[in-house]
């Protein structure tokens, strides 16, 4: 009699989902040189240390760090030192992009170490992570230049089977507030030709708006972060800040290249914020 029902000697295992890779955003710290100084009230380091510390509380299974741009508001040595020796504490690995208050020859002077790294692209498993510089000296609006746009299609190129995330500090596209929009990338169009040839992007991300922002254009997400430090109104034409607490913007990248992602912040303002302030 031939026998039913009976369970294979050897059974396969299961096969468990792949991990996403836990990537954590944290943007526009305008750190100085001198560590008392503060912003809108709030001292700079002090809130960027608070925000390392709900990384490590929140997000102790984070994989790596993106830090998009105006790190340092002074751009100066002693700042972006302070940075990198911070950065190393949190024993993950950090990417960094320069914003309009930085000057990327310093930045890659002081913060470029074992942990601490500015590069043009970072692979992780099935997932690209494409780092754009958008500064143009002495101006507040981004750019990017031929050699970034080719930084940007040579990376999609030679990796058609990642998905890709995309990164730099200005927005590329309008977020509703004039203001802000003023000092978006001024050459969106060259942008979005090679994002829009290139079916492996998932996402771009951004810093410079100091606020949450979230939108879809063909399919891709697009993602502005808080600030470690003053918060923006968001919607608004004119300066203008928000007295929401600072906070990051964290991502799951998946496997089948969806994301997940939302934003964190500290439980209550730090210090009282100077609302008095017309610009910065």
């Amino acid at each position: 009699m031939k026998p039913e029902n009976l369970s294979p000697l050897h059974p396969q295992p299961k096969q468990l989902p792949e991990s996403p890779l836990r990537v954590v955003q944290v943007s526009d710290c305008h750190l100085y040189a001198n560590p008392g100084r503060s912003l809108a009230g709030l001292n700079t380091l002090a809130t960027f240390d608070s925000v390392l510390d709900l990384v490590k509380a929140e997000f102790n299974d984070a994989d790596l760090i993106l830090a998009t741009g105006d790190l340092v508001h002074d751009a100066s040595p002693l700042g972006y030192n302070r940075m990198c020796d911070r950065f190393e504490n949190m024993n993950l690995p950090v990417y960094c992009l320069p914003g309009n208050h930085d000057v990327p020859d310093v930045m890659r002077q002081h913060l470029n170490r074992s942990s601490v790294k500015i590069q043009e692209a970072v692979r992780r498993g099935n997932w690209i992570i494409i780092m754009l510089d958008s500064t143009v000296p002495g101006r507040e609006g981004g750019h990017l230049n031929a050699g970034q746009l080719e930084i940007l299609e040579r990376n999609l190129d030679r990796n058609p089977d990642c998905h890709a995330l995309v990164c730099l500090h200005h927005h590329p596209l309008p977020i509703g507030s004039a203001w802000l929009d003023r000092m978006a990338l001024d050459n969106p169009t060259s942008f979005f030709q090679i994002i829009d040839r290139s079916p492996q992007v998932r996402a771009i991300i951004w810093g410079h708006i100091h606020q949450a922002y979230e939108g879809v254009r063909r399919h891709i997400r697009l993602l502005g972060a808080p600030s470690t430090c003053i918060q923006f109104t968001p919607q608004l034409d004119q300066f203008s800040l928000d007295q929401l607490p600072p906070g990051l913007r964290w991502l799951e990248l998946e496997h089948d290249g969806s994301i997940n992602t939302g934003i964190h912040r500290l439980s209550s303002m730090p210090m009282k914020l100077d609302m008095s302030i017309a610009g910065y």
